[in-house]
């Protein structure tokens, strides 16, 4: 027959269990949030039409352009946006300028001051990336050209050339 643990040992495990969950508590893994995703301005430009529309002209040429802003809030909040431009040309001529502003509300949790950077310049954008591209390939498409369909950019690597440029305008002393 099992011996029925005596009450002390009871409270004893309980205590063990309160401080393992304190601990856990106190350990909490990284978290981040997406708050709110919402354009901020958005422009499309289309100074050739009817002419840049009609049938049997060469496709442009398109220049993207990407950028990131981001804007720290109170608290663990930060606001990231993407900033997108498109400028399609055909030889000196402008087909479209289309233009966006795509923005998150971000919050933060359990992230060191050393990982935050790298959430907001490369997991924040790359939440918002898709809704963005979206955005753009409907605008172009009601602009009256084919949809402009973006590919996902290397934020990591935009990340990366942003810190060595960073660390080279440092001066060394």
């Amino acid at each position: 027959m099992a011996k029925k643990p005596k009450k002390e040992e009871g409270v004893e495990a309980q205590t063990e269990e309160k401080g393992l969950e304190a601990q856990a508590e106190d350990q909490k893994p990284p978290m981040l949030s997406v708050l709110a995703q919402y354009t901020k301005d958005q422009s499309f430009e289309n100074p050739n039409a009817p002419d840049s529309l009609r049938s049997g002209l060469s496709a442009p040429e398109i220049q993207i352009n990407i950028e990131i802003g981001r804007q720290m809030l109170e608290g663990d909040n930060v606001e990231v946006t993407l900033m997108l431009k498109a400028e399609a040309r055909r030889e000196d001529k402008v087909a479209f300028i289309a233009e966006l502003e795509y923005a998150g509300l971000f919050a933060f949790a359990g992230v060191t001051a050393e990982e935050i950077q790298p959430l907001i310049m490369i997991e924040c954008p790359r939440l918002l990336f898709p809704f963005s591209r979206q955005i753009m390939a409907e605008m172009t498409q009601n602009g009256g050209f084919p949809p402009i369909m973006l590919e996902p950019p290397d934020f990591a690597g935009m990340f990366r050339a942003e810190m060595m440029r960073r660390a080279a305008e440092k001066p060394t002393n």
